[in-house]
């Protein structure tokens, strides 16, 4: 009997809080919420960061605060260790994806030591060559690189960037010899690709769309699954030869692992509405970027998926950093 009236109690409790989730999230937030950005001031991710952190001030009533904390290791140890009650949050970009594969150490666990909250926008690349290589397609490409092995050369950024890693990815699965040639940041590699110094880059479709249409470059590819809103006459690599190729600068907004869910709940139905109505969605499409606002475990997945292929690139395609 007295197990009986213990079940019956359990279940009772049980469905109590579940019909009124706990205070703490149902007032949630009453005081402002840190933004922990990965990134300085001014770049894609600090612009990204200042407008959902605006469009969340105005819709829980809190001020969401951009605190940008330096580089992507630094900021996602912080978050990390802050206290999981939904007043420390992270804009993390896709940085935290590959560095598990380039890094020996982290000084935290990527997939346990957060809650994810929403995906907020995905950003591909485009493949882009100077008109003297003399190619129009990404397959006219690999034939150039397969007939002239080792000379045919490509800018970065800096090494371990989206578009190094891309275009790693791309020699890996094509089984061609690319140079790479590592700038310090992406406007000098960019410059030096539009003077035909160097004749292939990775990048952003952003700076490059109106050199693509004037002709002084050719886009080859995008890097995403599937085509950009933001160009999409621009074919992908997954559809020319290459149907595993998939690579992108993404956003995603993340907590503290144990974060109550009530509040990765109310954030995530934020993110999801802020992202889909037509002030911000333009605004990322603007910016080469689509926006997705999708659900924690929808994150979750293609978080892990995302770790797992660079970790295979850069162990079976022996990559270095360094």
């Amino acid at each position: 009997m007295v197990i009986f009236l213990r079940i019956v109690l359990w279940h009772a409790l049980a469905l109590f809080a579940y019909a009124n989730p706990p205070v703490a999230a149902q007032t949630y937030p009453i005081k402002p919420v840190r933004l922990i950005t990965p990134a300085p001031p001014g770049g894609a991710t600090d612009i990204m960061s200042r407008s959902l952190a605006q469009k969340l001030s105005e819709a829980l009533g809190q001020q969401f605060i951009v605190d940008n904390c330096g580089g992507t290791v630094i900021a996602t140890q912080l978050t990390a260790h802050a206290p999981a009650d939904g007043y420390t949050l992270m804009l993390a970009n896709s940085a935290i994806g590959t560095n598990p594969a380039l890094m020996k150490e982290l000084p935290y666990d990527t997939l346990r030591d957060f809650a994810p909250i929403a995906l907020v926008a995905d950003s591909p690349l485009v493949i882009i060559a100077h008109q003297a290589l003399g190619v129009s397609t990404l397959k006219e490409l690999i034939a150039a690189a397969k007939a002239r092995p080792g000379q045919i050369n490509y800018a970065s950024s800096t090494p371990g960037t989206g578009g190094h890693l891309s275009m790693e990815m791309l020699k890996w699965m094509a089984g061609i010899d690319l140079v790479h040639i590592p700038y310090k940041g992406a406007a000098p590699a960019f410059a030096d690709v539009l003077a035909g110094q160097v004749l292939l880059i990775c990048t952003s479709p952003l700076p490059t769309l109106p050199f693509i249409r004037s002709g002084r470059l050719r886009a080859l590819a995008v890097t995403s699954r599937q085509r950009t809103r933001a160009a999409p006459d621009i074919p992908t690599v997954a559809e020319q030869e290459f149907p595993g190729y998939q690579s992108s600068l993404w956003y995603a907004l993340i907590a503290p692992a144990g974060t109550p869910p009530a509040i990765i709940q109310r954030l995530n139905t934020e993110v999801a509405r802020i992202v889909r109505a037509p002030a911000i969605s333009d605004q990322l499409l603007a910016q080469g970027a689509d926006p997705i606002g999708n659900g924690p475990q929808e994150l979750a997945a293609f978080l892990k998926a995302d770790i797992e292929r660079w970790k295979k690139l850069v162990q079976q395609g022996h990559i270095s950093v360094h």
